[in-house]
């Protein structure tokens, strides 16, 4: 037997439930993971509450939870090519990631090597939100000399977005509370209170103008950006409807190799994945409902060795 967190009705954190399940197995095309450490998205809850959310990805209940992952083969399917048991990996296991053992099939699931000089930890953060961080990038095209604001620069997200940006050589804009300033401040960007008077207050950081943007929370920032005069096609948004002529995106949009990428710039101690907290399986709830609260600075990781 094994532990995996499972739900037989949608709702809040009191849905989900650890219990003993039966221990799967690698079957022809796939392997199974030992489970180290699942990092949380906001879509894992979203998913969670919503039967009309969760049925567009193609769960249905009982249901399991999660979907980042990080630890190591430890079974291989026939027909498996370029992974072995003792295997260091990290990926996505959509609905199935927090539990002992997650059973992926190589190409249909994302399953990628973990390099020498990231942990589990750091590895399990990276599916969504490496790869929605990437697509924000390149959808703006930011580059050396770009004055870029970050709506929600603080979150899951906007800590790689942040980090990213300054990497392309572009100076970066914040928003979030006071509260998070110093955070931001330690990773490079320039912290500005979101809320009313947005527009105003980045004029005063960026007298010189802002020249691309991107809302990772809803609409405001992307709304302040076009009122900046940023061109709508230098904008992007992951969680609310994009104004004219900005563009939604997402995960789907990263380049190829981006996770490989970002996950070498960790190992090289380019970039940081900051960790507000790790939480045991058995405190699951706890460990959502504190992402959910959208205060954490950074991921919000469960942990199962």
């Amino acid at each position: 037997m094994s532990r995996a967190v499972i739900q037989e009705s949608f709702g809040g954190p009191e849905v989900l439930e650890v219990r003993e399940v039966a221990e799967p197995h690698a079957g022809p095309g796939e392997v199974r993971v030992r489970v180290s450490a699942a990092g949380l998205n906001p879509v894992d809850w979203i998913l969670a509450g919503s039967a009309e959310a969760a049925g567009r990805f193609g769960i249905t209940l009982p249901a399991g939870f999660g979907n980042d992952f990080a630890g190591a083969v430890d079974e291989v399917g026939d027909g498996v090519d370029g992974f072995a048991v003792g295997d260091r990996v990290y990926g996505g296991a959509r609905g199935r990631a927090v539990a002992d053992y997650a059973v992926v099939r190589p190409g249909a699931d994302n399953l990628l090597h973990t390099p020498d000089g990231v942990d589990d930890v750091a590895a399990s953060t990276l599916q969504i939100a490496g790869r929605t961080a990437d697509a924000v990038i390149s959808v703006t095209g930011v580059h050396a000399g770009d004055t870029f604001l970050v709506g929600g620069a603080a979150g899951g997200v906007g800590v790689f977005v942040v980090q990213l940006a300054k990497l392309a050589g572009a100076r970066v804009i914040g928003t979030a509370s006071p509260a998070s300033f110093d955070f931001l401040r330690d990773l490079g960007a320039d912290p500005v209170t979101y809320g009313n008077g947005l527009t105003g207050r980045v004029t005063e950081l960026a007298p010189e103008g802002v020249s691309a943007a991107a809302d990772l929370f809803g609409t405001e920032t992307a709304l302040a950006a076009i009122d900046l005069g940023v061109e709508p096609a230098r904008i992007a948004t992951i969680a609310g409807s994009p104004p004219d002529g900005a563009r939604a995106t997402g995960g789907r949009d990263a380049t190829p190799g981006a996770l490989d990428r970002i996950a070498s710039a960790i190992a090289a101690g380019e970039l940081t994945v900051p960790i507000e907290a790790t939480f045991p399986i058995e405190r699951t709830r706890d460990a959502v409902e504190l992402q959910r609260a959208r205060h954490a600075h950074g991921k919000v990781v469960i942990t199962l060795v």
